[in-house]
């Protein structure tokens, strides 16, 4: 069975690690990818309801560059901005390969910020969001979906 935004936000943080931790890295995406907050404490009635108001108000997503680079959404507008470096590299969470998102050179708003992610299902990726290396947060990434009959999994 595929995994779903709506299946992540119901695993809590103890799913969402046993989850990552026996997920692939996948490739390095590229491209605008949708994204959703997940806060790591409150059930799945507050993650829900946190993930439609950080879409709303805060961050939509990421926007990947084939040289290496990237840019968070962020806002109702879209405006690229924060941006960070990618690259495939050891987790901190268990030194296995993973995605890494590194803000540390390039941000200096988010100097602290480092994001890992890995590919959880077509198209879907989750990611631990790390803050001077203590993990705060949890996100995933979709590639948009295209055709007539899409709506969000929220």
């Amino acid at each position: 069975m595929a995994l779903s935004e709506s299946d992540l936000l119901d695993a809590g943080d103890d799913g969402l690690l046993e989850l990552f931790a026996s997920s692939p890295a996948g490739d390095i995406p590229t491209g605008p990818l949708e994204g959703t907050g997940i806060v790591r404490w409150g059930g799945s009635r507050l993650a829900r309801a946190l993930a439609r108001l950080v879409r709303a108000a805060v961050w939509r997503g990421k926007v990947f560059a084939p040289e290496g680079y990237l840019s968070n959404r962020i806002t109702a507008f879209d405006v690229l901005a924060v941006p960070a470096r990618v690259s495939k590299g050891p987790s901190l969470l268990d030194e296995r390969e993973c995605v890494v998102i590194d803000y540390s050179r390039t941000s200096l708003a988010a100097r602290g910020v480092r994001d890992e992610m890995r590919q959880v299902g077509p198209g879907l990726y989750l990611g631990a969001v790390w803050l001077y290396g203590r993990r705060v947060g949890w996100f995933a990434l979709r590639v948009p979906q295209t055709g007539p009959h899409t709506s969000e999994d929220r």
